[in-house]
């Protein structure tokens, strides 16, 4: 076989009834032997291994799985492990169930190529219905547009009845927080403003009427009489002017509506002005220029 220079060239077919030399000889993948060009099929030389790389796969009826056989394997041990191991009938419906439109009346099996989701209801839908108006889409969810802020304010001290009153909530956001901080900054500045200003009026309204006493003999030696700014009533003092304001005007403020005036009384003679530019003219004219008692 072959030739001198090439000893190993061709091979004898397997198959007994032909032995043919072939110099492009054919190896079977499963058996491993050697065969000509008309015995290289499976069939041809009866190969008796030709199922050994097939893959056979047999669908569960019972869970609709795929089941391989093993080649080497018997068919009925391979199906009793699948039985006892891996198979599970719920899983039968959820394979075998085809998905349809959910219209009403419409029987149209939902695959790859005829599925068109609709934007506005995220719903799966066929072709037909793909529309809104033909399978009667409710529309986008619709977000909410108005914010409540006192509500929201209200319902975050009812969450938290242990907080307290400068403090602000975990879960706020950075404008609530600012604007809740600059709310409470401005109130207790308010506040405190509205206090100071009653405290000093009422220290200067103790100090004119302490000091309209001892004062009014100096202030009624010049002969000048007290006169009420509002109803024009004389009065021998400061004292008794002062007197008569509270208790006759300041309470009919309540009742006819009548403005309230504010006197500013003289340190040196108790005399009262119900213009502060008066005053000063009436200290520079008659006490040399200094308010100081």
């Amino acid at each position: 076989m072959g030739t001198p220079e090439f000893p190993n060239l061709g091979k004898h077919c397997m198959v007994e009834d032909c032995r043919q030399i072939d110099f492009l000889p054919f190896t079977c993948d499963r058996c491993s032997q050697v065969f000509c060009l008309e015995h290289r099929s499976y069939v041809k030389h009866q190969c008796t291994k030709a199922d050994k790389n097939d893959v056979t796969v047999v669908i569960c009826p019972l869970c609709a799985k795929g089941v391989r056989l093993i080649p080497d394997q018997d068919p009925n041990i391979t199906w009793e492990s699948h039985v006892n191991t891996d198979c599970d009938p719920s899983n039968y419906e959820k394979v075998t169930k085809k998905r349809k439109c959910p219209v009403p009346g419409c029987r149209e099996v939902l695959t790859f190529s005829n599925t068109i989701k609709c934007r506005d209801c995220t719903v799966d839908h066929c072709l037909k219905h793909r529309f809104g108006l033909d399978h009667k889409c409710p529309g986008p969810k619709k977000p909410e547009t108005t914010f409540s802020f006192m509500g929201g304010v209200s319902r975050s001290r009812k969450d938290s009845p242990s907080q307290r009153p400068g403090q602000v909530p975990a879960g706020s956001s950075r404008w609530s927080a600012s604007l809740l901080s600059a709310a409470s900054s401005f109130r207790a500045s308010t506040e405190a403003g509205i206090a100071k200003l009653g405290s000093e009026f009422n220290r200067a309204f103790q100090i004119a009427k302490e000091g309209a006493g001892p004062s009014s003999s100096n202030g009624s030696g010049t002969g000048e009489a007290e006169v009420c700014p509002q109803c024009s009533a004389k009065f021998a003092s400061v004292t008794a002017l002062v007197d008569h304001v509270q208790k006759v005007h300041e309470n009919t403020n309540n009742r006819g509506g009548v403005r309230k005036v504010t006197i500013d009384v003289c340190p040196k003679c108790s005399r009262g002005f119900r213009d502060p530019v008066s005053l000063v003219e009436h200290v520079e004219r008659d006490h040399g220029g200094t308010s100081r008692a």
